[in-house]
């Protein structure tokens, strides 16, 4: 909640994240839909503007996207996404926005996720389903963000705002005047989604908000005709760290850390120190998924009652005790590598020697690396007190 200025004329400025208590949980443990309609990391952002008695807000949706598909961490840096080939898609799929044009109204999907590679059975899982449906209340944009922005061209993402600047004018927004009146009403929301709902979100969701606080200002008489709210230098820093503030706090419960490509959302252009950052934040994350992630989980699921607690049960459930080869394995690589490094340090009397040697513990090393990658989902810390496989 910021109190602003724009023009000598002083607004109220809101920004809130509402997140869905159905469904929830961490970033590789909870995707999709489930039986019920209700989809992982389902939260509706709301943008309120108070002037002289007037209110102005304008409400947008993000949520994975509403089928079910499960990307389990297995220690890869980016588990493949799986697409369940059993279960019925379009009754979960069908719920999830019956709900939404219930509560909503009209449904604009503005899917970012890759148009090729592992995200691509997803987008045209979701391209499949919209289609199939048939409704008049939802409309399918596709934008392969990564591709049309590499290089670092994110002016590129006007491409996306003009293909959607007609349809916003159509949904407009909420508009109440000083003596209570209803002038206007936002007739449905863009729902934006990629892979984690996050960082690619937040950085769309923030411009279509940008542009319906610009038609917002205007009609509530704080700024003037021809204005544009990216000259309000001292309103823009405040906008765009509010902005970043708000995706942070929506990946840190998600993912674990604060959201990448805040550098955009903060500054309005990417820059290398964002891009170290956005790696730091990966390895974060990487870390947190594979090896913190499945007692937070359980956290989560403990504190919705997700779970009960039997008080007659005398043994924890989370005390799962772990087989030798969760130690010994990592233990042996460790070994294994340090002695291939200390005969590269310390040679024998011949070359011979000295590669003898290196190659039995590189060897050795490489072999133990590799088992353990290939029961990665074994040494990952997954959650104990709910089974996510039958949720999903």
């Amino acid at each position: 909640m910021h109190s602003c200025s724009i023009n000598g004329k002083y607004f109220d400025w809101i920004l809130i994240s509402r997140r869905s208590c159905f469904r929830a949980g961490v970033r590789y443990y909870v995707r999709g839909i489930d039986s019920e309609g209700h989809a992982a990391n389902f939260v509706e952002t709301e943008q309120i503007v108070h002037y002289n008695g007037s209110r102005a807000s304008f409400v947008q949706t993000r949520g994975s996207i509403p089928v079910f598909w499960s990307q389990r961490p297995n220690l890869k840096y980016k588990p493949q996404p799986l697409i369940n080939k059993v279960a019925n898609h379009m009754d979960g799929f069908q719920r999830h926005f019956d709900s939404q044009v219930i509560i909503y109204g009209k449904q604009v999907i503005i899917n970012l996720v890759n148009q090729k590679g592992s995200e691509k059975p997803l987008e045209q899982a979701f391209a499949t389903m919209v289609s199939s449906l048939g409704s008049g209340m939802i409309r399918y944009i596709a934008f392969d963000f990564h591709k049309e922005c590499k290089n670092m061209r994110w002016d590129r993402l006007s491409i996306l705002l003009d293909q959607v600047a007609e349809i916003q004018d159509e949904l407009s927004y909420f508009l109440v005047d000083m003596a209570g009146m209803v002038v206007t009403s936002q007739e449905g929301v863009f729902r934006s989604n990629c892979m984690d709902c996050l960082d690619r979100t937040n950085v769309i969701q923030s411009l279509l908000a940008r542009r319906s606080l610009q038609a917002q200002l205007q009609r509530l008489g704080v700024l003037h005709v021809g204005q544009k709210l990216e000259e309000q230098n001292e309103f823009e820093k405040t906008y765009k760290n509010a902005w970043a503030d708000n995706a942070n706090a929506c990946a840190k419960q998600y993912a674990g850390t604060g959201a990448l490509k805040t550098d955009f959302t903060r500054t309005g252009k990417r820059t290398q120190l964002g891009l170290l950052m956005d790696g730091w934040n990966s390895l974060i994350r990487y870390y947190k998924n594979n090896f913190s992630d499945g007692f937070r989980q359980d956290s989560i699921d403990l504190f919705l009652g997700n779970y009960s607690v039997d008080e007659l049960e005398s043994h924890s459930p989370l005390s799962v005790p772990r087989d030798l080869k969760f130690l010994a394995l990592p233990i042996i690589m460790v070994v294994a590598f340090s002695m291939c490094i200390i005969c590269l340090l310390m040679a024998g009397d011949t070359w011979t020697e000295t590669l003898a040697y290196v190659l039995f513990w590189g060897v050795a090393s490489i072999g133990t690396f590799f088992i353990i990658l290939y029961n990665g989902k074994d040494f990952v810390d997954a959650p104990r007190l709910v089974q996510k496989e039958k949720m999903d």
